[in-house]
């Protein structure tokens, strides 16, 4: 019995440390709110970014080839003449593949009946009044996909700044709104911290391409920042 008495009595002993740096631990904890706060702004664009270029077939690949590179060719031709700067202009793919026919039965291999040739751009458009015409003017030198077109402004820094500062308006009012309604004074900002990523520019909201009529909307951007605020005691 009494060697069980001294077990216990070491135990509790050895027990207190723990217990008072736990204790210790819990009431140096930090006292704060944090909170994640969203801004947004946006404004008319001044440049669009369009995606076009061919898809040709025929028989042999270098005929395939041949023709979509004609096709680019007068494309290239036609941007420049709108006065679009070569570095406004840049090649996004070029491609060539077999085009295989259906297999004459089970097991049967499925024969090479022509190749496929595609050359697509992306183009920076930066006088918007001349998108109508440029897409037109695409088309009739025989572009024949049209793979985006999204509206942006040149310079997004002033927007970007804009909506950060909207996010901090917003994250501050969040945390002042949950010091109050948990009874505690809101103290000063400990941290902030801007999340990675930023709503690009918005796409065409509307697009018909019988006239190539164009609704540019707004270019928005957005920002997101989480700030830890103290709570004064």
């Amino acid at each position: 019995m009494r060697r069980s008495g001294i077990i216990a009595a070491a135990l509790v002993v050895l027990a207190l440390p723990f217990t008072q740096a736990a204790a210790q631990t819990a009431a140096e904890a930090p006292r704060v709110i944090t909170v994640t706060g969203e801004g947004e702004a946006a404004a008319a664009p001044d440049m669009a970014t369009i995606r076009l270029g061919v898809t040709e077939r025929a028989d042999t690949a270098q005929a395939a080839m041949d023709a979509a590179s004609g096709v680019a060719e007068r494309l290239l031709a036609a941007l420049s003449e709108f006065g679009i700067d070569a570095r406004d202009v840049q090649t996004t793919d070029l491609s060539l593949s077999p085009v295989l026919g259906e297999p004459d039965g089970p097991g049967r291999t499925a024969e090479v009946t022509g190749f496929e040739a595609s050359n697509r751009v992306t183009v920076r458009v930066r006088r918007l009044d001349d998108l109508p015409a440029i897409l037109g003017a695409a088309l009739e030198d025989g572009a024949n996909r049209l793979d985006g077109l999204n509206f942006a402004v040149s310079n997004p820094d002033p927007l970007l700044d804009e909506a950060r500062r909207a996010a901090v308006e917003d994250a501050r009012a969040r945390a002042s709104l949950f010091a109050e309604a948990s009874g505690v004074t809101l103290g000063p900002v400990r941290s902030i911290s801007e999340q990675g990523g930023y709503g690009g520019p918005m796409p065409v909201a509307e697009m018909r391409m019988a006239a190539v009529p164009i609704a540019a909307g707004e270019a928005g951007y957005s920002a997101s920042v989480t700030m830890v605020f103290g709570i004064e005691d």
